[in-house]
C-alpha cells in the first residue's frame, strides 16, 4: 500500500512539472513582440559612373628588335652591357673578322688579274686593229692574199669576244669584292635603332654560327612608349572598338590610373600562332569541356618617359564602354524586369512600397544608371527580410 502511493506521487509530480512547462511555453510564445519585417533599401546616388569592360593584361616594349649576327665566328668584343642606352647605327660588339678579311683579300687579287687579263687583251686588240686596217687597204689594191685578210678579221673579232668575256668576269669578280666587303662589314654588329639593351644572351669569346639562322646577340627595346596586350574574351570582344578610352593599373601602384586610347584589336586569337592549337580549332570536339577560352589581344600605347612601366608587368585594364559625370546610380540587383520593362520599387517616407517604371542608361549588372523615373536621395527595395534574421550586436538594414 506504501508502495503505490509513493508511485503516484512521483508520476503526479511529473505530471505536474509538465503542466507548468507547457504553460509556460505558451505564454511566451503568445506574448512575444513580433517585429515587423524590414526592407533593404539603398539610396540612388548621383555620382560619375562607368560601365568597362574588364581585361588581364602584359605590358611590352612599344618596339622590340633582336639584333643577331650575320657571319659566324668567335664573338670578339661586346662594347654594350644590359640596360646601356644605345643609338641607331652604335657599334655593340665585333665578331673576329679574319676569315672575312681573307675572303675580301682573295677577291680583290682576283678581281685584278682579271683586270690585268683585260689590259693585255686591249693591247692586243689594237695590235689586231693596224693589221686588218693595213689588209684591208692592201687588199683593196690586190697587195695581199684573201686569207691573210681573213686571218686579220678573225683575230681581231675574236680578241674583241675575248674582251668582251673579260668585262663580264670582271663584273662578276667586282660582285664578290661587293659581298666579301659586306660580309666583313657583318662583324661589326650596330644598332638597328635608340633604345635601351633588355637581353644580352651571349658572352666574349663565344662562338656563333650563322649559316642556319642569324643568333642573336643583344636586344633593344623603345621603353619610351610602352604597348599594352589586353586579353579580351570572345564575349566582351564584340563590345570594344578602336578609338575607345582605355585605363589601367599596375600591382606596384594599384591606386595609380595609366591612361590610352585603344588603338587595335587582333583579328585572330594568339592560339592560331600554335600549330597543335590550329588543328583542334579544325577538328570536332565531342566534349564541350575540351574547349579553351578563346581571347583576343587589344593593343593600346602609354607614354613611359620615366621608365617606370617595365617589360612583362601584370596590368589590370579597364576599357570604357561609357561614362557619365552625374549619373543616379543604383544598385543593379534593385532592377526588375517585367512584362518587357524595367521597374523598382521605391519605399517613401511612410514605408509605403511602390512599383515605378524606370529608363536605364549604364549597366555593368553592379551599379546601374538610372535616366528617368527616379531621383537623388529615393530609396529602392533590394529585399526583405524579418528582424530574427539582423545581424548580432543589433545593426539593422536601411
Amino acid at each position: 500500500m506504501a508502495l503505490s502511493r509513493t508511485l503516484f506521487s512521483r508520476k503526479g509530480f511529473l505530471l505536474l512539472l509538465f503542466i507548468i512547462i507547457a504553460v509556460v511555453i505558451a505564454w511566451v510564445l503568445l506574448h512575444q513582440r513580433q517585429e515587423p519585417a524590414e526592407f533593404l533599401t539603398a539610396t540612388a546616388e548621383q555620382r560619375p559612373l562607368q560601365q568597362a569592360v574588364l581585361a588581364d593584361g602584359t605590358l611590352t616594349a612599344s618596339k622590340l628588335v633582336s639584333v643577331g649576327a650575320q657571319a659566324s665566328g668567335q664573338i670578339k668584343q661586346l662594347r654594350v652591357e644590359l640596360g646601356d642606352q644605345v643609338k641607331q647605327g652604335q657599334l655593340v660588339a665585333e665578331i673576329d673578322s679574319m676569315t672575312q678579311q681573307n675572303a675580301l683579300q682573295n677577291a680583290q687579287a682576283a678581281l685584278k688579274n682579271i683586270e690585268a687579263q683585260r689590259a693585255a687583251k686591249q693591247a692586243q686588240l689594237s695590235n689586231y686593229r693596224a693589221t686588218f686596217a693595213r689588209q684591208q687597204a692592201m687588199l683593196a689594191r690586190n697587195l695581199t692574199a684573201k686569207a691573210e685578210y681573213d686571218d686579220a678579221q678573225a683575230m681581231l673579232i675574236a680578241t674583241e669576244a675575248e674582251i668582251r668575256a673579260l668585262d663580264a668576269q670582271i663584273v662578276q669578280a667586282q660582285i664578290e669584292v661587293n659581298t666579301a666587303q659586306v660580309n666583313l662589314g657583318y662583324t661589326r654588329i650596330v644598332s638597328p635603332m635608340d633604345g635601351t639593351v633588355v637581353s644580352v644572351p651571349v658572352e666574349e669569346g663565344q662562338t656563333v654560327n650563322a649559316v642556319q639562322s642569324a643568333p642573336t646577340l643583344i636586344k633593344v627595346a623603345n621603353l619610351d612608349t610602352m604597348t599594352v596586350k589586353a586579353q579580351i574574351s570572345e564575349a566582351d570582344v564584340i563590345k570594344v572598338e578602336p578609338g575607345m578610352k582605355v585605363w589601367f593599373t599596375i600591382l606596384g601602384e594599384p591606386h595609380k590610373r595609366y591612361e590610352g586610347t585603344l588603338r587595335a584589336i587582333e583579328p585572330a586569337p594568339d592560339s592560331i600562332n600554335n600549330d597543335s592549337s590550329s588543328s583542334s580549332l579544325t577538328s570536332s570536339s565531342s566534349s564541350s569541356s575540351d574547349k579553351t577560352a578563346i581571347y583576343y589581344y587589344g593593343l593600346f600605347d602609354v607614354p613611359n618617359p620615366q621608365h617606370r612601366l617595365r617589360i612583362s608587368m601584370s596590368a589590370e585594364v579597364h576599357i570604357v564602354l561609357g561614362e557619365r559625370k552625374n549619373a543616379v546610380v543604383i544598385p543593379a540587383t534593385a532592377l526588375d524586369n517585367l512584362d518587357g520593362k524595367t521597374s523598382v520599387q521605391v519605399l517613401d517616407a511612410s514605408q509605403q512600397v511602390t512599383r515605378r517604371q524606370v529608363e536605364v542608361g549604364l549597366n555593368d549588372n553592379v551599379e546601374a544608371e538610372i535616366v528617368s523615373g527616379l531621383k537623388p536621395g529615393e530609396k529602392v527595395v533590394l529585399g526583405q527580410r524579418s528582424a530574427a534574421d539582423a545581424p548580432a550586436g543589433g545593426m539593422r538594414p536601411r
